[in-house]
């Protein structure tokens, strides 16, 4: 099984200017996140790719996956570990058709029918949300609150990573709901101190699931 992790932090540099990605996946696998994001929408693919290299090199030190959000061409160009395709983003299908076998493929989906749709085509994870409200997309849909979440991790056949204003005051009630795990921006990339917001997300999600057992 492809490590997928429980908790994504996903690396953004437009909501704060204090750290570069590197420097937040630097904080944030020391806080214990188990799976790095590389979101950049803004600038040039040559751009991306430089940032990349450094984030890279921070995750592989750490041995763990780097997933590159929407542009699979630099996923494979860089050989990372996986990439995450928005629900306007390339296929599913087509994607596991060039990306290579290993290589995790997660993909956001809004709808019970469209996360069918992409469990089908073969992704390894759904990306679920937002589950609340949240700053970090200008365009982000209303919340779809945790009775909908829940649903979502009864019928899905694969991990679900809830995302959208995730905190860490909800994470275990999101955990308890049944999601593998989470995937934050502002929650650690906005915090003053990344590393210590990473650690406490991390606790509650280890509270959480030791409660699903219980």
């Amino acid at each position: 099984m492809k490590n997928i992790g429980t908790l994504h932090v996903i690396t953004d540099v437009t909501i704060q200017s204090q750290f570069t990605h590197d420097q937040l996946a630097e904080m944030a696998i020391a806080g214990g996140a188990d799976a790095i994001q590389f979101r950049q929408k803004n600038g040039s693919t040559r751009q991306h790719i430089e940032m990349l290299k450094l984030v890279k090199s921070v995750c592989t030190i750490n041995r763990i996956p780097l997933i590159v959000n929407d542009h699979a061409d630099v996923a494979m160009a860089m050989e990372v570990d996986g990439v995450h395709f928005g629900q306007d983003d390339m296929p599913i299908s087509l994607a596991k058709q060039i990306l290579p076998p290993d290589m995790i493929v997660g993909a956001s989906a809004r709808t019970e029918g469209k996360i069918l749709d992409a469990i089908v085509s073969g992704a390894d994870y759904i990306g679920f949300g937002p589950v609340f409200q949240t700053s970090s997309k200008v365009d982000a849909e209303e919340a779809k609150g945790l009775d909908k979440l829940k649903h979502i991790c009864q019928v899905a056949t694969c991990p679900v990573i809830a995302i959208g204003g995730i905190t860490k005051e909800t994470t275990y009630e999101v955990i308890k709901c049944g999601a593998h795990g989470i995937a934050v921006i502002s929650a650690v990339c906005a915090s003053p101190d990344p590393q210590q917001a990473t650690q406490s997300l991390l606790a509650e999600i280890r509270r959480g699931k030791q409660d699903m057992v219980t």
